[in-house]
């Protein structure tokens, strides 16, 4: 006790000292020299000299005009992790004709573990574009076909971040060397195909390597994003409108809306928001509105909008139940849950 009261008297009389804490001490007073120090005039350079060489120190960069400052700002709420449909480490996903495979892995991992597969299968390679996210095969015979054939594997970019869309086509050969087809001359084999590989990626989930090649050509940031304008905030989906149109549907029913109607030529759906219904499910919204027993929005019916931006991009909104606008916090927190949803 004497001790920390002597250490404590030492320090107060060490304070007061000039040569510890004066003007010429070891702790001057810069800050103070800095506020009162005068500006000086600028260097008076000769005109037959360049003035390239006399630049600022600390140059000031010039602020940009930003649209958002005109509006009220709302702190942009997190996107969830995983969406509660993705699961599986493969999918098959079909729409109308066509089929693919959903992968839960970054297109650059999805790379190698098809020329893998093709590896494995002892199917030869002729032909790749890492750039375009194409493997082609060579030709080769099965056994219950009478013509040779090849397969196309396009890699791209699935909806979400970090995944990835496998899509096979097949070609049958003739007589004559043609291009690629539009779509498959076999639908059978190309379903098997899809099959087998997807099987592949399933069993091989576990150890998966990166194409440095194909991850720097393929972005893994997903096709689905939140935006923010001056009048709403909207989803920013690139899909065409037939296939958003069914991955809406899908992801509102699987982000706790209730589908009451729809109307696919205008691309409106009217849905009532129900909630989280397991308890597990309540914590972001704990988090967002202050943690009441049922949820404030659970009963409210909406209007969720579908519009083109332009053939391969559709803007998501979400309206009132008359097509009225509603407030924006409101918007932000289901539109983020529903974004999370599509896949």
């Amino acid at each position: 006790m004497i001790r920390g009261v002597l250490y404590t008297a030492i320090f107060a009389s060490l304070t007061g000292c000039s040569w510890l804490f004066g003007e010429d001490g070891l702790f001057p007073d810069n800050a103070g020299r800095y506020q009162s120090a005068p500006e000086l005039a600028p260097i008076d350079v000769p005109p037959h000299l360049s003035t390239d060489a006399i630049q600022p120190d600390y140059p000031v960069p010039p602020v940009a005009a930003s649209a958002q400052l005109a509006t009220q700002f709302e702190t942009p709420r997190p996107t969830p992790l995983t969406a509660n449909n993705q699961a599986d480490a493969v999918r098959i996903q079909t729409l109308s004709d066509e089929r693919w495979a959903l992968v839960s892995v970054a297109p650059g991992q999805l790379w190698p573990q098809v020329r893998g597969f093709l590896t494995t299968s002892g199917i030869g390679v002729a032909a790749v574009d890492a750039e375009a996210g194409l493997i082609d095969t060579q030709w080769f015979k099965l056994e219950d076909r009478e013509l040779a054939t090849r397969f196309r594997f396009r890699v791209d970019t699935g909806v979400q971040r970090n995944t990835a869309e496998l899509h096979v086509l097949q070609q049958s050969r003739s007589a004559e060397e043609v291009d690629w087809p539009v779509e498959s001359d076999d639908r059978d084999l190309e379903q098997k195909m899809l099959q087998d590989v997807s099987q592949y990626l399933a069993n091989s989930a576990e150890s998966v390597p990166i194409s440095m090649m194909a991850d720097r050509s393929m972005s893994d940031s997903g096709r689905i994003t939140i935006e923010d304008t001056e009048q709403e905030t909207r989803i920013r989906l690139e899909l065409p409108f037939d296939r958003a149109w069914a991955s809406l549907v899908k992801g509102a029913e699987q982000a706790d809306f209730a589908i009451d109607d729809r109307n696919r030529s205008e691309g409106i759906l009217y849905a009532t928001f129900v909630g989280p219904q397991a308890e597990e499910d309540s914590g972001w919204f704990d988090w967002l509105w202050g943690g009441e027993d049922e949820h404030p929005l659970a009963g409210h019916r909406y209007q969720i909008h579908l519009e083109p931006a332009n053939d391969a991009v559709m803007l998501i909104t979400l309206r009132g139940i008359d097509g009225e606008a509603i407030e924006r916090r409101e918007q932000q927190a289901l539109l983020t849950i529903l974004r999370g949803n599509i896949t």
